[in-house]
């Protein structure tokens, strides 16, 4: 997996417009806002390739980066943003097309604000994640946000939050100073690799 080699692929709006299945994908699903396009920059060394916004809801189309070997795929938030119902409804459909789509999905990278319990969203999402037999992993992001003792209880809440998930791997992540970088790296490398 060259990181170096990572271009913006294509964005994608209704399901039928779907790339043809070429390489392994691996999928980064979340809220609005949670932080899905700052972790794809940091991973793949580049500031500006995935677009970050502080307004919730930016992201409203499912956006493929090609690697040499892989393709990722920056689905939209869930959850708050300020849109239409009938826009929700559009991601939702969007974003089940994707997942139940027969394609090299290898993993479903599921963020998650490190600073607050899973909302009902995210537990929806852990669920239907399970209920399709994915495979994912849980990355907690805006871990720099957090003083030790903050955190500490956090990752203790998460744990037990987490406890009728087994065998789940969590890795707590910052784009800001690069926590679980390498480890997400190795992750995504193996998943791609079978």
């Amino acid at each position: 997996m060259k990181i170096e080699s990572a271009v913006f692929e294509l964005s994608v709006g209704l399901p039928e417009q779907l790339p043809p299945e070429e390489l392994p994908e691996i999928a980064f699903s979340g809220r609005s806002n949670v932080g899905k396009s700052s972790l794809i920059n940091r991973l793949l060394n580049r500031k500006g390739l995935a677009r970050t916004s502080a307004t919730p809801g930016k992201t409203a189309t499912i956006n493929f980066y090609r690697l040499d070997t892989l393709r990722l795929a920056d689905l939209p938030g869930y959850g708050y943003a300020k849109v239409s119902d009938q826009e929700k409804r559009r991601w939702r459909n969007l974003i089940e097309g994707y997942l139940e789509a027969d394609r090299g999905l290898c993993l479903v990278v599921q963020l998650l604000d490190i600073r607050h319990p899973p909302s009902a969203d995210d537990r929806t999402m852990l669920e239907y994640l399970i209920g399709r037999q994915l495979p994912f992993i849980v990355a907690l992001t805006k871990a720099d946000k957090l003083n030790k003792s903050e955190r500490v209880r956090r990752l203790a809440a998460f744990e037990e939050e987490f406890a009728a998930y087994e065998g789940l791997t969590v890795i707590p992540f910052s784009a800001v100073n690069g926590e679980g970088v390498e480890e997400l790296r190795e992750i995504l490398k193996e998943a791609a690799e079978g």
